[in-house]
């Protein structure tokens, strides 16, 4: 049910850089079991500004919204919205990029972040998490971000992220790629590789996808590329590679996940991945760890890779029997 005016208190204004943001009805509980106001995700945004604005630079981005809180007082999920299209009322300096979708042949108009506030005018709309796509407005075709997503299975314990996450870094570590490790603000961990934008996400997935049977034939019975998910060991660390497909989005680093304990999908160094607890990188801890180790992916737009061994690899792979990535997925 919509609130009234000042239901949830009157109206503030936020002052982000050169802008004044209104936030309307900043009391609204968001995770009221914890005590998270509307207010509070939007100044968690403020505290870790930098961290934010790079991981969603020039990227559209696509808001899920959650109009009556994350939870309910209960601690029970709310309602949330998948928002491709700008929502309503944007001032005239949120920017946008423009994305056309051929299975239905229709366009929208996504949220292109430039600058913070236009974060935080998208917490005003009742924005908790931000999912940009691996590529960026100058080509929205061509992938600049190439996404390794470990994903554990039912009964997969952390131990095996864990060590799928050291694995990965000793293969990229081989061919010359730095990965910047995050938590995903749920059970798995994400590194992200910057890569020249001159390849198609046809050829971004066939060489995550490659890289993802690297690491398979190396932790065997540990990790699994089987794609459908009945097939799959409930034990394994899935390597979801098709988060390379177009139109596929995962949490940024710094965003706030929609789950009842507010946690936060959080950049870490390699050193810490043998012993983080993703479970306590919250909105209520990570400003002061920004405040304390400032963006951990702070150099990731300078260590730029070249994806051309991995389709050397695909193609071996491909050459030996192995199927290509499915275009229908």
């Amino acid at each position: 049910m919509a609130s009234k005016k000042g239901e949830f208190g009157e109206p503030v204004h936020l002052h982000v850089g050169d802008r004044s943001v209104r936030i309307s009805n900043p009391q609204r509980p968001y995770f009221p079991t914890l005590g998270l106001t509307k207010i509070d995700i939007a100044e968690y945004y403020l505290s870790v500004g930098d961290g934010i604005v790079r991981a969603l630079r020039e990227r559209p981005c696509m808001l899920h919204r959650f109009p009556d809180g994350v939870t309910d007082a209960s601690g029970d999920m709310q309602q949330k919205v998948h928002q491709k299209r700008l929502p309503r009322g944007a001032p005239d300096w949120v920017q946008t990029v423009r994305l056309h979708f051929p299975r239905y042949d229709l366009t929208a108009d996504e949220l292109c972040v430039t600058e913070l506030a236009s974060v935080v005018w998208a917490v005003q709309m009742s924005t908790v998490e931000f999912h940009p796509w691996n590529s960026r407005r100058a080509d929205t075709e061509k992938p600049d971000e190439w996404r390794i997503d470990l994903d554990p299975m039912p009964k997969a314990p952390f131990s095996r992220v864990r060590r799928s996450a050291e694995v990965t870094h000793e293969v990229l570590d081989e061919i010359g790629a730095t990965g910047w490790p995050k938590t995903s603000g749920g059970n798995g961990l994400h590194v992200y590789v910057r890569i020249k934008p001159e390849h198609d996400f046809g050829d971004v997935r066939r060489a995550a996808l490659a890289f993802a049977r690297e690491v398979e034939r190396r932790l065997p019975g540990e990790v699994t590329t089987t794609w459908w998910r009945k097939d799959r060991d409930p034990e394994a660390v899935f390597i979801d590679f098709n988060q390379n497909a177009r139109d596929h989005t995962i949490a940024s680093a710094y965003s706030v996940r929609g789950n009842p304990q507010a946690t936060v999908s959080t950049p870490i160094t390699w050193d810490e991945v043998a012993d983080v607890d993703p479970r306590e990188l919250t909105v209520r801890t990570v400003p002061e760890r920004f405040a304390r180790v400032g963006d951990l992916h702070k150099g990731i737009d300078d260590a730029v890779f070249d994806i051309a061994p991995l389709l050397e690899w695909a193609d071996r792979d491909e050459a030996e029997g192995q199927p290509a990535p499915d275009d229908r997925l």
